[in-house]
C-alpha cells in the first residue's frame, strides 16, 4: 500500500510538472518578439547636427520604448545595444534571426546641409528617388568603420544603385508587413505629434536586408535643423518619440488579432487603415490599374461591407461564368499591397493582386517589370 501511494504521488507530480512545462513552452511560443535597434554606436557618432550626437539620442528613445513595450502582457524585447557599443551592421540584423522575432525596428536620426525637417520611416527597397538614395547609402557607409568590411559585405559599395538591387530580394515576402508598420508609426507622428510627414519611403538600408521578418528603420528627425535638433535632443522629445513608435507596433501586433479572431486585443481600425493607406509614399505605374481579388463565386453577392468582413471599396465584376470581388482599386503598387496585407488578416489567406489595363487582365509580373512607372 505504502509502494502504490508513492507511486501516486510521484504520478501527481509529473503531471504538475509536465503541465507546467507545457503552459511555460505555450508562453515563450506566444510570446511576440521585438528587437529594437539603437543606430550607430561606440566609436561611430552617427550625426552631429548641431552638436548632437544621433547614437545617443537613438538609444534613448531605444531603451525607452522597451520600457513601454515590456510592461505589455506577452511582449519580449531584445535590443542590438543598450549601451554607447559600437555593433556591425552585419550583426544586427542576425540578432532578431536568431530570436525568430517578430519585428525588428532601426532607429536613427536624419542629416542634411538644407533646413530640411521631419519624420520619415523606411522600409527596405529600391530607392524612387536620389533623395532616398542618398539616406540609404549615408548610413551604409557605418560599414567603412569595420576593418574587415571586404569580408563581411562581400564587395558590397554603398556608392552603388545596382549594389541595392539583390539586397530587396530578401525582404520581398515582409514588404507588405514592413509597410503596414512603417504606416502606423508615421501616421503616428504626424496625428499626434504634429510632426512634419516625409512620408513612408523605400531604400536600400544594409541593416534591414538580412532580417528574415517585417522591418523597418525609423529617422525620428533632423539634428541639422536647429528646432528639431533640440527637441530630440531633450527628455520630452525622446519620450514622445518613444511612445508614437511603441504605439505603432502595439497597433501592429492588435491588427494581427483580425486574422486569429482574438477578441481580447483591440483590432486595427477602418480609420487606421485609411491613413495608413494615405501615409505611404506613390509607386504609380502610369496606365495600370490594381485591385486584390477577394473571392470567384457563382453566387451574387451584394458587394457591401457585412458581406465581405468588414472590408469597404469592394467591386463585383461578372467574368465568364463567375462573379469576382475585387476590393480596392489603385494605380499605386505599394498602396495595393498594404491592401493585400488588411484583407489578408481579415481572414482573405489566399487573396492576391490582380494588374489591368485598359480593362484586360494582365500578369502582375509583366507589370512590375514593365517601364510604365
Amino acid at each position: 500500500m505504502k509502494t502504490k501511494i508513492i507511486s501516486l504521488f510521484t504520478l501527481i507530480f509529473i503531471v504538475i510538472v509536465t503541465s507546467s512545462f507545457i503552459l511555460n513552452n505555450n508562453n515563450t511560443e506566444n510570446q511576440f518578439i521585438v528587437v529594437l535597434d539603437a543606430g550607430h554606436g561606440g566609436h561611430d557618432p552617427g550625426n552631429m547636427g548641431n552638436g548632437y550626437k544621433e547614437k545617443d539620442i537613438a538609444l534613448k528613445i531605444v531603451l525607452k520604448i522597451g520600457k513601454i513595450l515590456e510592461k505589455q502582457p506577452n511582449i519580449k524585447v531584445l535590443y542590438t545595444r543598450k549601451t554607447d557599443v559600437f555593433i556591425k551592421l552585419w550583426e544586427r540584423a542576425p540578432v532578431a534571426n536568431k530570436a525568430d522575432a517578430d519585428l525588428f525596428v532601426s532607429i536613427h536620426c536624419n542629416a542634411h546641409s538644407s533646413q530640411a525637417h521631419g519624420t520619415e520611416t523606411f522600409v527596405l527597397g529600391l530607392h524612387k528617388n536620389q533623395a532616398n538614395f542618398e539616406i540609404a547609402k549615408k548610413e551604409n557607409e557605418v560599414i567603412f568603420l569595420e576593418e574587415d568590411y571586404k569580408e563581411n559585405y562581400a564587395g558590397f559599395d554603398p556608392s552603388s544603385p545596382e549594389s541595392l538591387i539583390g539586397m530587396t530580394l530578401m525582404q520581398e515576402e515582409y514588404l507588405d508587413q514592413s509597410i503596414l508598420l512603417a504606416s502606423l508609426i508615421q501616421n503616428n507622428f504626424t496625428n499626434n505629434l504634429k510632426r512634419t510627414n516625409r512620408s513612408v519611403k523605400q531604400a536600400g538600408f544594409m541593416v534591414l536586408y538580412k532580417s528574415y521578418m517585417p522591418s523597418v528603420l525609423v529617422e525620428t528627425g533632423f539634428l541639422t535643423y536647429k528646432k528639431e535638433g533640440a527637441y530630440l535632443n531633450s527628455a520630452k522629445g525622446q519620450e514622445e518619440m518613444a511612445r508614437e513608435i511603441a504605439n505603432g507596433i502595439l497597433s501592429y501586433k492588435s491588427s494581427l488579432s483580425l486574422a486569429t479572431n482574438d477578441s481580447q486585443n483591440p483590432v486595427i481600425t477602418q480609420e487606421e487603415i485609411d491613413e495608413a493607406i494615405e501615409s505611404v509614399e506613390e509607386k504609380i505605374y502610369k496606365g495600370y490599374t490594381f485591385k486584390v481579388q477577394l473571392a470567384a463565386s457563382s453566387k451574387k453577392l451584394n458587394p457591401k461591407p457585412y458581406n465581405f468582413k468588414g472590408l469597404t471599396d469592394v467591386i463585383r465584376n461578372k467574368e465568364g461564368k463567375l462573379y469576382k470581388y475585387y476590393y480596392g482599386e489603385t494605380s499605386d503598387y505599394n498602396k495595393i499591397q498594404l491592401m493585400k496585407k488588411f484583407a489578408k488578416e481579415k481572414g482573405y489567406d489566399s487573396c492576391y493582386i490582380v494588374a489591368f489595363k485598359e480593362g484586360k487582365k494582365l500578369k502582375l509580373s509583366e507589370v512590375l517589370n514593365s517601364e510604365d512607372k
